[in-house]
């Protein structure tokens, strides 16, 4: 079996780039405020293992789902880089997340005992835009090998929330908001770059 290498580094970054962990360690400290080390660690794993089952299922299902309603890849690859420039703009500006919680989610969140698959998982990490770029990224992959390494990516990209959210309130306290904004900044960049590419890509495979 021969792959790129290259190729699943950069899938590997951009996942990590939408997901942006660092963007939801505000939140995350905010829903989990009061919780013991234990409590704190059980949402993580669990978070982990939602945020790795959502995409790896997306990744398997998606081109399902979209030959069920008729839609050509290349338009949703095309729609979908238009919603990630949507989200990059927003990282440019250090607004947080597009797709918000509401102030009455965000308190219900908080007396939850366990937040970990709902907000975190599902919408703050692994939502709209992460799942539509692991149904690109897979449409494009040919026989089982190429999917089960693209899995392998998913479950690797996974893992890295894991110390991040772990380490939520020491790198809170060390790089400040200052700090995570420029994070925020530089990973919308490089997301911005990845949405003009998918709509390229969409548009032209669509039209010639």
């Amino acid at each position: 079996m021969n792959f790129d290498v290259v190729l699943y580094v950069q899938m590997a970054i951009a996942l990590f780039t939408i997901l942006d962990p660092i963007g939801a360690i505000p939140l995350y400290l905010s829903m989990t405020q009061g919780q013991s080390r234990i409590e704190r660690r059980r949402q993580i794993r669990r978070t982990v293992i939602a945020v790795a089952v959502i995409l790896s299922l997306s990744a398997l299902a998606g081109n399902a789902i979209l030959d069920f309603f008729g839609i050509d890849i290349h338009v949703f690859q095309t729609a979908g880089g238009l919603f990630l420039l949507l989200i990059a703009l927003n990282m440019l500006q250090a607004k947080g997340p597009l797709i918000k919680t509401t102030p009455k989610e965000q308190s219900e969140a908080i007396e939850k005992e366990d937040v970990s698959v709902v907000p975190l998982a599902m919408p703050l990490l692994s939502g709209p835009g992460a799942i539509s770029t692991v149904i690109i990224f897979s449409s494009s992959m040919e026989g089982y090998d190429a999917k089960a390494v693209f899995i392998g990516t998913i479950v690797v990209v996974a893992l890295t929330v894991w110390p991040i959210l772990t380490l939520a309130k020491w790198l809170g306290d060390r790089i400040g908001a200052t700090g995570m904004n420029i994070a925020v900044r530089i990973m919308g960049l490089i997301l911005a770059s990845i949405a003009v590419k998918f709509i390229l890509e969409g548009v032209k495979a669509y039209l010639f």
